[in-house]
């Protein structure tokens, strides 16, 4: 159950950004990418056309392909990242707001039978990351054009809780802000912490998405 259009957070509500870290590490990164498929593209071109002192060869053709893969991959990166690092969070007394840096839905509170927190270690360095885990009370809208990339389908926080949940991963440096907003917000609600292993953080559900909306105006 969710709640989209017109409506915003309250002014006094809890902003936590979600997209900026990720933005500066994954801009740069696809800045130089894309740097390198142009010159894949341009030194195939090169090649084939046998320009400067070398004959044409249709070796270079493959450069062109690389170079067009690359570019299309880097460059969809670059858009899909530069309008997520607007990406936020916003809670207040209705409920926990979701935008993704072009639109944004809310999660109501009363619509939820649970909050809590799920973590894991990764890497050698055994970073951590965190998740919200909002466990609700009704059934909810799986393909929401907002909150669907939210949606996971595993074993509840708790017996009694359904299947269906929303995840929203958050960065390390925001958790204590995001779960300080929630607590002081629903402590009724508040599940705790759980240590989970590495890699459970999962992926949308995208070939069930396309399937359940196929011919959907959404």
């Amino acid at each position: 159950m969710s709640f989209s259009g017109e409506l915003s957070p309250s002014p006094t509500a809890t902003v936590v950004p979600t997209g900026q870290r990720a933005a500066r590490r994954m801009i740069p990164l696809g800045i130089v990418l894309t740097v390198i498929s142009v010159l894949l593209l341009f030194g195939g071109i090169a090649v084939t056309a046998g320009l400067g002192d070398g004959e044409p060869n249709p070796k270079g053709i493959g450069g062109i392909v690389i170079g067009l893969f690359m570019g299309f991959i880097s460059v969809t990166s670059l858009m899909t990242t530069w309008v997520a690092r607007r990406s936020s969070v916003s809670v207040d007394r209705r409920g926990l707001w979701v935008s993704n840096g072009k639109a944004q839905n809310v999660i109501p509170w009363q619509s939820l039978a649970g909050v809590g927190v799920y973590w894991s270690k990764v890497g050698k360095g055994r970073v951590k990351t965190y998740s919200i885990e909002l466990c609700p009370n009704a059934p909810i809208d799986r393909d929401d054009p907002i909150l669907w990339p939210l949606v996971r389908d595993e074993e509840p926080l708790q017996p009694a809780l359904p299947r269906l949940r929303y995840r929203l991963p958050v960065p390390a440096s925001s958790r204590v802000a995001l779960v300080t907003a929630i607590q002081r917000q629903v402590p009724r609600l508040w599940l705790g912490e759980i240590e989970r292993e590495a890699g459970y953080m999962g992926v949308p559900d995208r070939k069930g998405h396309r399937e359940r909306t196929q011919g959907s105006p959404r």
